[in-house]
């Protein structure tokens, strides 16, 4: 497996994730555990956004890798 294909499947797996806490947080009753699926939301955002960044670097210098 290439780099990028694994970076690729992170990628997948924390989006994901991201939707499962989305669905936990809006079913959530009790708000203290309602806020820490958000706060866990933001984070889990923050990183998605730092790994395309680094999706976007890695496929800009490295053009083989664009589009797989």
């Amino acid at each position: 497996m290439t780099v990028i294909s694994k970076v690729k499947q992170t990628l997948a797996t924390l989006k994901g994730a991201q939707g499962t806490l989305r669905i936990y947080s809006i079913q959530e009753r009790d708000e203290e555990a309602k806020v820490a699926y958000n706060k866990a939301l933001e984070v889990t955002n923050e990183i998605i956004e730092d790994i395309e960044a680094q999706l976007n670097t890695i496929e800009f210098e490295e053009p083989q890798y664009k589009a797989h």
